[in-house]
């Protein structure tokens, strides 16, 4: 197929890289690989542009295989622990998110991203759509850490960063920083954002002269760590996550519905 309708659906059907991450079968941009390698069919036909469209009842196949009716998303809390790369494969054979969660869940994807070190709650989706919609800075959802630091944090400083603050020619927005209590030569902090460059936390503790070395998250938006123990994974109710969603946008992602399709 030559793909040559434009990259927006225009009401026509969806592009059939989100429609095939849509489903959980990887990501966009890995169904972007799988198209430009003649892996992906449409219909009989082998797809050579992700920006082709998908209609309803268009049947999708990728190595042959008829791609999975899409599960409705679905949502799950998970512990990281220190030490597990927020990725899918890692060059150097270090352990990954997927080399610890269980294998009864299906397959899933970060919300956001946690780096090595870091630790605590990492959102976990089936679904390509949902993922998008919570990671957007436009969501505005607040992520809230416990950041123990080297050094001694200037409470003044830190009340500054409601302001913002640029490092090394990056500007970071707004972000709530308050001292917690000081042991030693160590103090722990309660930082909250909404935009969530990378490393921003450290980047910017690192600015005050404070180097981070426990860096958890407590929450994100809505969602909190709560007791979950490091490694586990809990699924948040579909009616939670309608409720937190509202329904208008909970009704355009598909949340909720055939929710007895579900084990």
């Amino acid at each position: 197929m030559d793909g040559s309708q434009e990259g927006t659906d225009g009401g026509r059907g969806e592009r059939i890289a989100k429609a095939i991450a849509r489903a959980g079968h990887c990501s966009r941009r890995e169904a972007e690989a799988l198209i430009d390698q003649g892996r992906v069919e449409l219909d009989g036909e082998t797809v050579t542009t992700p920006a082709t469209l998908v209609r309803p009842g268009q049947r999708i196949g990728i190595d042959g295989e008829a791609l999975a009716t899409p599960e409705p998303p679905r949502l799950w809390r998970y512990h990281k622990p220190p030490g597990v790369l927020t990725a899918a494969r890692d060059r150097e054979g270090r352990r990954t998110l997927y080399d610890t969660l269980p294998p009864h869940l299906p397959r899933v994807m970060p919300i956001g991203r946690l780096d090595l070190t870091s630790e605590g709650l990492l959102l976990l989706t089936n679904d390509g759509g949902l993922k998008r919609r919570l990671e957007l800075p436009a969501t505005g959802w607040r992520r809230r850490y416990r950041v123990r630091v080297f050094g001694t944090p200037d409470p003044k400083r830190l009340e500054r960063l409601r302001d913002g603050i640029e490092v090394e020619g990056v500007r970071y927005g707004p972000i709530e920083a308050a001292l917690d209590r000081a042991q030693g030569h160590n103090a722990w902090l309660t930082m909250a954002l909404r935009e969530g460059k990378n490393r921003e936390i450290r980047r910017v503790c690192e600015a005050l002269g404070l180097k981070v070395n426990r860096l958890i998250r407590l929450a994100y938006g809505p969602f909190q760590l709560g007791a979950l123990k490091p490694g586990e994974v809990e699924e948040v109710p579909a009616k939670v996550l309608v409720e937190q969603l509202g329904r208008k946008l909970a009704e355009e992602l598909g949340v909720g519905a055939h929710a007895h399709r579900r084990r």
